[in-house]
């Protein structure tokens, strides 16, 4: 693999439920959702379970997943091809925390930190239309 290995820890607070966060991280009508403009194949499940393998985009980077844990506090996915390393989900009411790791060309850091502000963005849109 080329790039360099990188690292990134991130946590942040979120106004929403464990449940609201795990729906959004385990859903993959939702993923699809709060992951635009990143690409996934057709016929995923609705969530995502263990040994579940599959690839999404960005840009024209694929990116093979393959679902280690997927339980109501913790999803862990293991890297290939455009990364190759794991990124690990965990959470509770109030907060979401990313652990990635890997030897990757994508500016990591950056693109998690994107992708957990997005999150944010789209469960506290989620809460606002739930409770008006």
């Amino acid at each position: 693999m080329f790039g360099q290995f990188q690292q990134s820890h991130l946590r942040i607070e979120v106004e929403a439920s464990a449940q609201t966060l795990g729906d959004s991280l385990l859903r993959t009508s939702q993923l699809r959702q709060w992951l635009f403009p990143q690409r996934f194949e057709n016929g995923l499940p609705e969530m995502l379970v263990p040994e579940l393998s599959f690839k999404n985009w960005i840009g024209p980077v694929a990116i093979a997943h393959h679902v280690e844990v997927a339980n109501d506090q913790c999803l862990r996915l293991i890297l290939s091809e455009g990364i190759d390393g794991y990124h690990e989900w965990y959470w509770g009411d109030g907060w979401v925390q990313s652990r990635l790791e890997g030897i990757s060309l994508l500016p990591l850091s950056l693109g998690q930190t994107l992708t957990l502000l997005r999150l944010r963005q789209f469960v506290e849109s989620q809460n606002q239309v739930a409770f008006g």
